[in-house]
């Protein structure tokens, strides 16, 4: 009886540890289907036709005359590592001045290219005095000849 106890909990115990081990995948964004992407015809709809038949757009141009953007990303999980994208769609949409839809282009992981982000600092002309050392620094600064009554 107590052998056959050890041997459940011991099984269990594996079981929960090999479970916990298994990658975790989970899926961010959305990018349309192909079958829905059928509907736009390019020359033809509009912003507004586009929002109609495969919804808002995840992101947009800066601009007026701005694309769409509908980006879907899957990010894998494992154990104690740090998480990982492994896939990356982007569907592209362009219009042309009159917001007509111009092109649909999609993207993949492969596509891209990585961006290197720089800092930019803007640099004052007193160095690299701080507020505290600027307000201190003034105390001491004050002459009797600074105060001279007229």
């Amino acid at each position: 009886m107590v052998s056959r106890l050890r041997f459940a909990f011991l099984a269990g115990a594996a079981t929960l540890a090999l479970t916990a081990c298994s990658a975790q995948y989970q899926t961010h964004g959305y990018v349309p289907r192909e079958d829905e992407l059928q509907q736009i015809v390019p020359g033809i709809d509009t912003r507004a036709t586009v929002e109609d038949v495969i919804g808002v757009p995840t992101a947009s141009g800066v601009l007026d005359q701005g694309g769409y953007y509908y980006i879907e990303s899957e990010v894998r999980s494992f154990a104690w590592h740090e998480p990982e994208v492994v896939d990356r769609q982007v569907l592209a949409i362009t219009f042309d001045g009159q917001g007509v839809v111009d092109n649909i282009t999609r993207y993949g992981l492969e596509d891209g290219n990585v961006v290197p982000l720089t800092r930019r600092i803007t640099r004052t002309t007193d160095g690299e005095l701080g507020f505290i050392r600027k307000l201190f620094g003034n105390i001491g600064g004050l002459s009797l000849g600074d105060f001279d009554q007229q």
